[in-house]
């Protein structure tokens, strides 16, 4: 099959494209003919070997964990997926080598879900990463409910794009924190958008003039200073989570990373199906030009995700 791939740590020109082995299909996976793969920062920071202490590299490294596909061929002990099904996945292992930047992707069922059918191949790519971790830390981490107000750390990105859909449809009030360029997209959200200034202690002042007795709960996806600036804008009992910075659990919060869950894909999906959560793709590119859909999301500023297609 053709495929990305990287044989040692670095840049985006270490990707290659190129043949390789089609995956072996183990009793509780299927094999995904792969049509989309969405990239994530992520995947440019394990090519990078930033995550090396924690997901040791198999090379030659397939990168990727997000993937839309047809289910080919279920393993002998799969009963939820046959041949012909539409999936999305969030297939991370706990090593890196088997991705989803390819033609085919072997993918435990404990990854998958059906694909929503008001998505597009491209678009539902890029639910599952960004998807289960906003899903995750709402409901799990932050455990926010209706009534509740929940501040929002780059609400206008692809993680917080999904938080600001996914708090509203819980029925919590939500203040997203953007650059000037995001605000119009938090409000069109339905978030209340407060902007990112000369530091953090104007956000500040933004976020105390729209909720004076602090904020039920506080969702980061920056980190650094802007995370040390945002316990103070808590109520008392307040929640903080960070998906950024390992630095939160000193300040009294949680830190998160998203976990493959198919119960947990399959409410995204549903939630897709009704249109409750959109997907915006800012840019596709076909597999062979993968090392080009990397370096647009390394760019950052996209306004949406970046899609490879391998049709």
């Amino acid at each position: 099959m053709k495929a990305i791939s990287y044989s040692r740590y670095g840049g985006a020109d270490v990707l290659e494209y190129g043949e390789r082995p089609e995956p072996r299909v183990g009793p509780d996976s299927v094999l995904v003919e792969v049509r989309a793969a969405a990239v994530n920062p992520v995947d440019w920071k394990c090519r990078e070997g930033y995550l090396d202490g924690i997901l040791e590299p198999v090379f030659p490294v397939i990168p990727g964990w997000d993937v839309s596909g047809v289910v080919s061929r279920p393993g002998a002990a799969v009963t939820e997926f046959a041949a012909g099904d539409e999936v999305i996945g969030y297939v991370r292992e706990d090593f890196l080598s088997r991705g989803t930047f390819a033609q085919y992707v072997a993918a435990p069922v404990r990854t998958l879900a059906r694909k929503p059918a008001a998505l597009s191949f491209a678009e539902a790519a890029g639910l599952p990463l960004v998807g289960l971790t906003a899903y995750q830390v709402l409901h799990r981490v932050l455990r926010l409910r209706a009534g509740e107000t929940v501040l929002v750390h780059a609400a206008a990105g692809a993680v917080g794009s999904m938080a600001v859909q996914l708090a509203r449809h819980l029925g919590a009030r939500v203040i997203g924190a953007a650059r000037e360029s995001g605000q119009e997209h938090i409000r069109a959200l339905g978030g209340e958008a407060v902007r990112y200034g000369e530091g953090p202690g104007e956000l500040g002042e933004q976020v105390r003039a729209l909720a004076p007795n602090g904020v039920d709960a506080a969702f980061d996806i920056i980190g650094g200073d802007l995370l040390r600036a945002t316990p103070p804008l808590l109520a008392p009992g307040g929640r903080l989570a960070s998906i950024a910075d390992g630095g939160v659990t000193e300040l009294g919060g949680s830190y998160a990373f998203a976990r493959a869950d198919a119960a947990d894909l399959a409410a995204l999906a549903a939630l897709a199906e009704h249109g409750v959560l959109e997907v915006g793709v800012a840019r596709t590119f076909p597999l062979e030009r993968a090392a080009e859909a990397f370096r647009f999301n390394e760019a950052g500023g996209a306004g949406g995700k970046v899609v490879v297609t391998a049709d």
